[in-house]
Formats: structure tokens, sequence, C-alpha cells
């Protein structure tokens, strides 16, 4: 409890506290490596190119905070002096791109000829994901091209405008409605620096991150931010440390709940180095397995499949610290085939910057290329496999 007493009062993050273990343990992973090696490429060895990736992103992801914290305390609804212009755009935005949507249906009504397919008839062999947006044009692509190359860039700027400053005025509002700060100041209860208020915190940590870890998987808006972490095909320690740098530009399920049930926000954070911390040792090919502890604890095993972009592994096994969790809500999936680790269409690239951008970059270009505000919608809140097959139809 000392050591608990001398964090509390210094505030010291855990996860900068283990930082010389981290390497360590990467030293020693290395080493295992040289002295056994395979015949050719194994997914688990250091690439130099690829490792330094890795730990920019995670040097990166310390840093981030403290400049997006400072760059959107202005735009923040309630408490940011800009945060009514940032509002006023995202309606400007959806104003205009609203007005170019019922110019080009206008412009577009009567060039089908006859025979041809309207829009509200199904084109023969196509799927509920080409049919599931109320685009005009879908079935007809070529009316898009009869269109003013001026009225369609306006059109899809002024959407992406609209949506951009609606996602940072949402993301900064919900951050700072459910703080933990806050929320305690609301919560009658105090839970003290004791074991239980660790073991709730703890406990209570791991089971919110295996919702928001799911939901990573499921929104394209918050994948946006965790495709960085999948973005490697190679799986060992640095792998762990290739953390996004966007989380203020997302929403999750509030960790601030916790607070409300006496949590103190010191023990929040805590909770979430304690949780970090765990799944640092899980990214490794070194260690196959931990035995009957894997019923109930999440392991590289577990974790080397969550990774993987398989088929039968896609969007499996969330959990941090327990892969209970995953049990309990059908999303758990064992080790059996070889994992191919990465994304199902990789982005061969090792620049930081593109890595950690590649993904809004394609929403953005999906939103400017959608026809309607639920397609548009879509884009940004449903999940990448929807983006992907709505990409696909609209380029056949």
């Amino acid at each position: 409890m000392a050591l608990v007493t001398i964090l509390d009062r210094v505030k010291v993050d855990l996860t900068v506290l283990a930082v010389p273990g981290f390497v360590a343990a990467m030293a020693g992973e290395f080493a295992w490596q040289r002295r056994h090696p395979v015949g050719g490429r194994r997914a688990g060895d250091y690439e130099f190119a690829d490792t330094m990736a890795s730990l920019t992103m995670g040097v990166g992801s310390l840093v981030a905070p403290y400049i997006t914290g400072a760059l959107l305390a202005p735009v923040t609804p309630r408490t940011g002096r800009y945060a009514t212009v940032l509002m006023g755009l995202s309606l400007a935005g959806a104003g205009i791109a609203t007005v170019g949507d019922v110019v080009r249906r206008t412009r577009t009504t009567g060039l089908l000829d006859a025979g041809t397919l309207s829009s509200s008839s199904p084109r023969i062999g196509a799927s509920d994901a080409d049919l599931g947006g109320d685009d005009d044009e879908r079935a007809v692509p070529d009316a898009q091209h009869m269109l003013p190359p001026a009225l369609r860039r306006i059109t899809g700027s002024s959407a992406v405008t609209a949506l951009a400053s609606t996602v940072v005025t949402v993301s900064t509002l919900w951050s700072a409605e459910t703080a933990s700060r806050k929320l305690f100041r609301l919560s009658p209860f105090d839970l003290g620096k004791g074991p239980l208020a660790y073991a709730v915190a703890i406990l209570g940590w791991d089971f919110l991150y295996y919702w928001n870890h799911r939901l990573d998987h499921e929104s394209r808006w918050l994948w946006a931010m965790h495709v960085v972490h999948h973005s490697s095909e190679r799986y060992n320690l640095s792998t762990a440390l290739r953390q996004p740098v966007a989380e203020a530009l997302t929403i999750s399920v509030p960790y601030g709940l916790l607070s409300l049930l006496g949590v103190r926000p010191a023990l929040v954070q805590d909770a979430r180095a304690v949780n970090l911390i765990y799944q640092f040792w899980i990214h490794t090919e070194v260690i196959r397995s931990i035995g009957p502890l894997e019923k109930v604890f999440n392991s590289p095993a577990h974790h080397r499949v969550h990774h993987g972009s398989n088929r039968e592994y896609l969007d499996r096994n969330h959990g941090s610290i327990l892969i209970l969790w995953d049990r309990l809500f059908g999303t758990f999936e064992p080790e059996a085939d070889q994992v191919v680790y990465g994304l199902t269409t990789n982005i061969d690239t090792f620049s930081p910057l593109r890595i950690a951008t590649h993904e809004w970059a394609g929403i953005a270009r999906d939103v400017f290329r959608a026809r309607t505000w639920r397609d548009r919608v879509s884009h940004l809140l449903r999940g990448p496999g929807w983006s992907a097959q709505q990409t696909a139809a609209y380029e056949a």
C-alpha cells in the first residue's frame, strides 16, 4: 500500500513506469528469435521498418492527448469559445449538401432511356448490400457522370465537412460529459483506495473494455481509430506498442461509469494502465499456450486469433485480461489454423502518418462519393465490411 500511496501522490502513469520492462521484454524476444531461427519468413520476427513504425506510433499515442487536448479545447461544446462556429459549420455543410442532392435528383430525372432499369427496380443478381441505400443513380452509374463536376465536388465536400465537424463536436462533448472526475462528483459512493476499490476498478474496466473493443470492430468510426493497432503484418511485442493517436475523435462506453460506482478517478487511470500492461505480453508467438488458465485469461494464443485476417478469425476474442467475456457473449474463437496477420486489405506502408490516417481518408472518400445522407452516415457508423460492399457495388 505504500507504493499505492506514493503513486497516488505523484500521479505517475503506470504505463510510463513499465517502459523499461517493455524494452527488456522486446530485447529478450528478439534474442530468442535469433537463437531459434527458421528457414523462411516468420510472422513473429522483427523487421526494422515495421518495428520502428510501431514504436513511433507508441510514442505518438503518449504525446497525442496533449496535442489533441489543446487543439480541441476551443471547439468543445459548452466550454470552447469556437464551439458554436464548429456547429454552424456542420449545419451549413449539411444544408449545402442537401441542396446539392435536390439539384442532382432534379437534373437526373428523365435521363433513363426506354427499357432501362429505374432506381426502384432491383438489378438482376443484386445483393441486399447493393440495394441498402436510396441512391437514385446506383442502378444507372453513368447518370453521375452527366452531372457537372462542380456540383459533385461541392455536394461531396460539403457532406464531408458536415460529418467531420459533427464527429469533432460529438466526440469532444461526449468526452467532457463522461469524464471520471465529473461523474465521481455526481456519485453518492466512495470506495476509497483499498483492495475492493482496485478490484472493482480493474474488473470493471476489463468488462467495459470488452464492449468498447468489440464496438471498435463493428463501427467504422471507431475502427478508423483502432485499425492502427491491426495494421502490422508482423506479430511480436513491438506490435503491442502500435497504438492509436486519434482516440480524442471517437466515443465509447464511458469508463467514467466506474466513478459513478464510487471508484476514484485516479484508480480508474490505474485500471487503464494495468489493462494496457497486461495486453503487452500477449502480443507474441514465442509463448504458444498457458494451459488451463486459457479458459479464464486472455493469452497469446487467444490474441493471435484476434489479430488474424483469416475469415474465421475476424472480430473474435475482444477481451483484455479475461477471455470470459468472449465466452459469455459469443465472440470466442480458439486458435486452430495458422494465423495470417494484418488487415483484410493491407495498406503496405510503414509511414506512421499513413497508418494513422488511412481509414479516416477512406471514410472521407466514401462520404464524398455517397449520394444520400443514409449512405453517408452509414459509411461512418456501420461496419467496415458494409462500406467495402458498397464501394465494390459502386465501382462495378
